[in-house]
């Protein structure tokens, strides 16, 4: 499926970056290693959960820039697998590098290990400017004329 952004682009000004996503998105549809979740647990607050199962604090990575996280797992080299005999070998151990798209004003909080699940924690913090705020109306002319 391909999408046709050109009647954006007629109209809109700055919103290339929404067009990489989409690209990014269409191509990387596939790659379901290793397996994660996205949750809201509050207002403003979200976490994702990635299934890490083998791999270590040292051989996990995250970094987060210009509205990207990236989690990479880096098995480290294993000596002893050669002389292993696996009858069924279910559990990846190999090496992946994950990517997420992350809205504006939106940061990583912080990341821990439990059970084999790495959870990430993002929250969103608008800057005062961009918040709403609420105009008092006052009685009376209070305006001078500026002209």
């Amino acid at each position: 499926m391909t999408i046709d952004l050109s009647p954006l682009y007629r109209t809109s000004i700055g919103f290339d970056r929404l067009a990489g996503m989409l690209e990014n998105a269409n191509r990387s549809e596939g790659v379901g290693y290793p397996p994660y979740n996205i949750e809201v647990v509050g207002d403003d607050r979200y976490q994702i959960t990635m299934a890490v199962a083998g791999f270590t604090d040292e051989e996990l990575s995250i970094e987060s820039k210009q509205n990207e996280l990236t989690v990479l797992g880096q098995k480290a080299d294993v000596g002893d697998d050669t002389e292993r005999k696996f009858l069924y070998r279910g559990i990846a151990a190999r090496n992946f590098e994950r990517k997420f798209q992350l809205a504006d004003h939106l940061f990583v909080k912080g990341a821990r290990m439990d059970h084999g699940l790495l959870h990430i924690e993002l929250y969103r913090e608008l800057p005062e400017a961009l918040r709403s705020r609420s105009i008092a109306i006052e009685n009376g002319s209070v305006f001078e004329n500026h002209s």
